[in-house]
């Protein structure tokens, strides 16, 4: 099956909105969800109230900007992002002087979650990805939620060998504890129309998710478009909730 996934919902109104239209147009069908955000109480409502299949958006990168996390809570979030952002191998790096820090955010966004969509999140992906990072890991703060986000696939040479070798092995660890889809993908680039009809015909044999945020004008005019629609032709569009073992 394919999933075709939108970030960032209830980061802003914008983004809650445009995502909305391809949800309500069948473009997309699940959708991750950011808590302490601008509009993070709205989505909420709006998922409620439309049926939106929502998992937790982990943010560990990007600044609150909606009520209800305390200075302490920021001021963690500051010095998480700031280890995080600091070089492209800090993710692979464990740092013993945050490990309260990020379960503190894990924890509390956690229960963020569940005040504002009324249950746990059966899902959990990360803003940037930094949900696959090694604190994240190592300190267990997935816990038991069913569903995680894999890793991107990416086709020999795209990457170098350390890489896809790390990747697979983090999802290899991912897999013995949450389900996981078989591939992941980023719509983009959104020019490679034949990327495109490979990813969806992958999507006859297995399950696959497509990454995408349809508050970008180009992403949201393609999932609208009915060139996108044709292409998907009858291979199955699912909600990750519908993701079994």
């Amino acid at each position: 099956m394919l999933i075709i996934n939108a970030d960032d919902w209830g980061r802003d109104r914008i983004t809650t909105d445009r995502t909305l239209e391809c949800v309500q147009a069948g473009r997309v069908t699940s959708v991750s969800a950011m808590v302490f955000m601008e509009d993070s109480e709205r989505a909420a409502a709006l998922a409620r109230e439309h049926d939106v299949d929502a998992g937790l958006h982990l943010n560990l990168t990007t600044a609150f900007t909606g009520a209800g996390a305390d200075a302490s809570l920021a001021k963690d979030l500051k010095r998480v992002s700031s280890f995080l952002r600091a070089s492209s191998l800090a993710r692979l790096l464990f740092h013993p002087a945050l490990t309260t820090a990020f379960r503190r955010l894990a924890e509390a966004q956690v229960a963020e979650f569940r005040r504002l969509y009324g249950r746990a999140p059966a899902r959990i992906d990360g803003h940037h990805h930094a949900h696959l990072c090694t604190n994240v890991l190592v300190q267990g703060l997935l816990g038991d939620t069913a569903i995680v986000r894999r890793n991107f696939t990416f086709e020999r040479g795209e990457k170098s060998w350390f890489n896809r070798a790390y990747r697979g092995w983090v999802d290899r660890r991912l897999a013995r504890r949450h389900r996981v889809t078989d591939y992941l993908f980023s719509i983009l680039p959104l020019e490679d129309t034949a990327r495109l009809e490979r990813i969806i015909q992958l999507a006859r044999t297995a399950n696959v998710e497509l990454e995408t945020h349809p508050v970008e004008d180009a992403e949201r005019t393609l999932l609208l478009s009915d060139a996108f629609r044709s292409r998907l032709g009858d291979v199955r569009i699912a909600r990750y909730a519908q993701l079994v073992s």
